[in-house]
């Protein structure tokens, strides 16, 4: 008997990284043209170097907005395949994807309004007209991204995670190969600069959408259709509603985490255009450390989503603790690389020629964890309430405690030494230390939704 949970918990421990593991694969690709593009950028000239921050933060904080709304779509696949197999799941994938068609349609609209947003602030002209052509062309991709998402939602949603990670590797080859090309003229490509990265992520995020339409089962979309046509027009519109409500709710909390992030960039260029350099360059470390782990909190929300659907909730903390102890293990690798080696983190972005942009990433780059922890306890947090549902609330967290605390102390602390790059890592541990109290307050939440057994995500319990 004193055996059992220890077996338990080690085919748990299995369970979580087999789920897990092709979805860190999958974002870790996702490093890869990340770490091209701003290479690239960084290396074509220091104007795109400059503008590559605030332009590419401005384009995902509204992308992502979109993407994260279509997204809520994995968890109602996930808890229809926990509760029903695969025929409910399909039936949900194929939803997700129709409302990801309408919101692709909106961001296309906003085009002209994206070019528009970086007139707003007092940065150089030519630095600004960057910008303006980048977020112009960001709505080509990024709807072609908030399709993709409602696909792999489908995919990870019924345990194929593999799918995701093959579609995304390849897509990020070509994005790589396209974004180098176009940028630098290579390949028999124009040279473009920073309309090259736009039009290269453009191509790569084409080549996901054919792949996973290709992987999709067949007579997958007749099916999904006919599931809604047979459930009748009132079921349909409380289905649409509900994913709607919640999945803006999820969508606003993620566009005002990723409308901070860009607020931060602005807040950080105060400080002056070395801490503006450097922290345009620590984000990208910040990222590059952040990215992969974000699929084990994606594995975790699967499982959990699962149970829920099974209205298995005693399964929900077991599945908590396995993956907090192996985030734990890998926040503390990476936190000693960036502890210990700065130096050798920071050489591929060529700050050699520039000693106090080089000063000013090393020291940030030493405080770099305090965020890394942080994030990845939230982020598993939210992960999690999303799968019972509970988006309002993450919004409301996120709010309250970003918003309403951090950023205005870090506006204070940036205004207060303005032109003073020594305090770009002070601002980053502000940062910290609200994004740890954040985590602390979506878990509270998650011990009392398996207390009290909710699930937001099943129309007749949410309303």
């Amino acid at each position: 008997m004193t055996t059992s949970p220890r077996k338990l918990d080690l085919g748990l421990a299995r369970e979580v990284v087999g789920m897990s593991l092709p979805l860190m694969g999958t974002m870790a690709g996702n490093l890869l043209m990340m770490l091209v593009d701003r290479i690239c950028l960084a290396q074509y000239s220091s104007d795109t170097l400059a503008a590559s921050g605030p332009a590419v933060f401005t384009a995902m904080t509204v992308i992502t907005f979109l993407t994260t709304t279509t997204n809520l779509s994995r968890s109602c696949v996930a808890q229809a395949f926990g509760r029903s197999g695969e025929p409910a799941a399909r039936a949900e994938g194929v939803l997700g994807m129709l409302i990801a068609a309408g919101l692709g349609v909106v961001l296309l609209s906003l085009s002209p309004l994206l070019g528009m947003i970086p007139s707003l602030s007092d940065r150089p002209p030519a630095i600004r007209a960057l910008e303006s052509s980048f977020l112009e062309l960001s709505t080509l991709f990024g709807a072609v991204m908030v399709l993709n998402v409602s696909m792999s939602a489908y995919f990870n949603g019924i345990g194929k995670t593999k799918v995701s990670l093959y579609v995304g590797l390849l897509g990020q080859v070509v994005a790589a190969l396209a974004i180098y090309g176009l940028v630098f003229g290579r390949f028999g490509l124009p040279e473009l600069g920073m309309r090259g990265s736009a039009l290269g992520t453009l191509v790569g995020s084409a080549s996901m959408l054919v792949c996973y339409v290709w992987q999709l089962p067949r007579g997958f979309l007749r099916d999904g259709l006919r599931h809604w046509t047979d459930a009748g027009r009132a079921a349909l519109r409380a289905q649409v509603g509900l994913r709607l409500r919640r999945g803006f709710a999820s969508g606003t909390a993620a566009g005002m985490d990723e409308l901070g992030n860009t607020s931060f960039v602005w807040l950080a260029a105060v400080l002056g255009p070395i801490a503006l350099a450097a922290n345009n360059v620590n984000l990208t470390l910040n990222y590059l450390a952040i990215i992969p782990i974000i699929g084990l909190g994606i594995g975790c929300s699967v499982l959990c989503s699962n149970a829920i659907g099974r209205n298995d909730y005693d399964q929900i903390p077991p599945i908590l603790k396995v993956t907090l102890f192996i985030e734990g293990a890998y926040v503390l690798i990476v936190s000693l690389a960036q502890v210990l080696a700065p130096t050798i983190l920071l050489q591929p972005f060529g700050l050699s020629s520039d000693s106090q942009i080089l000063s000013s990433a090393v020291d940030t780059t030493r405080v770099l964890w305090t965020y890394f922890a942080s994030f990845v306890f939230s982020m598993t947090g939210a992960a999690v309430l999303e799968g019972f549902g509970m988006t309002r609330f993450i919004l409301v967290t996120r709010i309250g405690l970003m918003w309403g605390l951090s950023l205005p102390l870090i506006y204070l602390a940036t205004h207060h030494n303005a032109g003073d790059p020594a305090w770009l890592p002070r601002i980053w541990i502000i940062g910290s230390v609200f994004e740890f109290a954040i985590g602390c307050v979506y878990f509270w939440n998650i011990r009392q939704a398996i207390r009290k057994r909710l699930n937001f995500l099943q129309v007749q319990h949410a309303t």
